[in-house]
């Protein structure tokens, strides 16, 4: 079983405070440790020598390429393009790159692209005035306006209207911008980070987003690697999820058996963090006694589906196929702790949003009456 290397979470939701302890140089960590045969594995010890800075910990080389490429860029205000796949710590690394930067005393700002239905994105991004449409009671500044001297991370960036994206280049090239309702223009000083699960060149490729603003988008792109292709970070994962879960619960400290952690490592893990992070939080409540029970069920589920994915060819097949697992354990229910939102790990509205834009419908009950 692989030594507990690597690992990257983002614990909370609050921006880094500009007193936190800047990320640890490259240069400075430690050699990694030789692996032990253990029959258990206690997940109490806190192995600060893992911590690189906020958020993060770790010491993998996937690891270290990335820490390296933020430390680089972060000084600097060009744009910032993060990739990774759903799940991977995209907007962890886009707080890394703003806690580094001269303007980490400034707000940090963030706008989920595919969370904002479209006929509010412009309004949201931008601002409005007072009766610029139906229901603007009010003058409403915008997320650009609010991240003045700062940084706005515009997570998944392909979802953005194709309308919308020459006002987003404008800002880029021009730092200027106007509410809607309003002829005044507005300056702002804003770095702007953007992060995507998609293929983004294949999207301008179809004509579905604008060469020009993926150009100004990719001035330092970032790829934040899948688990699967560092399953050396996930018994550091699941020891820090764990202590967490078990703290805030007010449990008492937890080991894991050997073949249980080989079963983790094993796994192909489709959703990365976020899917390992539901798992092991499930299994803290799911366990009475000092180890921790993990429903392994759930993994063979999961490895039925993603060789199903794989068989298919497509990305997007997979990602509907994934959510359409969840859904159906979940009997269709959306919301609520039990429901498929959550089982995923996203929210409801992304969640009715990647349903939408899927093609994704809930068949009808027994019973009811047909369209």
């Amino acid at each position: 079983m692989s030594s507990a290397v690597a690992a990257m979470v983002d614990l909370v939701d609050d921006p880094f405070e500009p007193d936190r302890p800047a990320l640890r140089p490259v240069s400075s960590m430690p050699a990694v440790r030789k692996p032990t045969a253990v029959a258990s594995i206690s997940l109490d010890d806190p192995a600060s020598d893992d911590v690189l800075g906020p958020g993060i910990v770790g010491r993998s080389a996937a690891l270290r390429d990335v820490i390296n490429e933020i430390e680089m860029v972060a000084p600097t205000d060009a744009a910032v393009l993060i990739c990774g796949e759903t799940g991977t710590g995209k907007e962890l690394i886009a707080r890394a790159v703003h806690h580094l930067s001269t303007r980490r005393a400034q707000p940090f700002v963030k706008c989920n692209c595919a969370a904002i239905p479209a006929a509010l994105l412009e309004s949201e991004l931008f601002g409005h005035e007072r009766g610029a449409f139906t229901g603007a009671v009010a003058q409403r500044l915008g997320r650009f306006e609010l991240a003045n001297r700062g940084a706005i991370f515009l997570d998944e960036i392909g979802e953005m209207p194709l309308e919308l994206q020459p006002k987003l280049l404008r800002v880029l090239q021009e730092r200027e911008f106007e509410r809607l309702g309003s002829s005044r223009t507005i300056r702002a000083d804003v770095r702007v980070i953007a992060a995507t699960n998609v293929d983004l060149p294949r999207m301008v490729a179809a004509k579905r987003f604008r060469a020009d603003l993926y150009y100004r988008l990719n001035v330092f792109p970032v790829q934040v690697p899948p688990l699967r292709e560092r399953p050396e970070d996930i018994p550091v994962l699941v020891r820090h999820f764990a202590r967490e879960v078990a703290h805030r619960m007010n449990r008492r400290a937890l080991k894991i058996s050997s073949s249980a952690m080989e079963a983790l490592v094993a796994h192909s893990w489709p959703g990365n963090i976020r899917e390992l992070q539901n798992l092991v939080e499930r299994a803290v409540i799911r366990s009475t006694g000092d180890e921790l029970h993990v429903p392994l069920d759930d993994l063979e589920n999961d490895v039925e589906l993603a060789g199903s994915a794989e068989a298919d060819g497509t990305l997007v097949e997979a990602e509907r196929q994934h959510i359409l697992a969840a859904l159906k354990k979940t009997r269709w229910v959306l919301a609520g702790p039990r429901g498929a939102a959550a089982r995923l790990g996203i929210n409801r509205s992304t969640l009715q949003f990647r349903m939408k834009k899927l093609g994704i419908m809930r068949p009808p009950v027994s019973g009811e009456a047909s369209a």
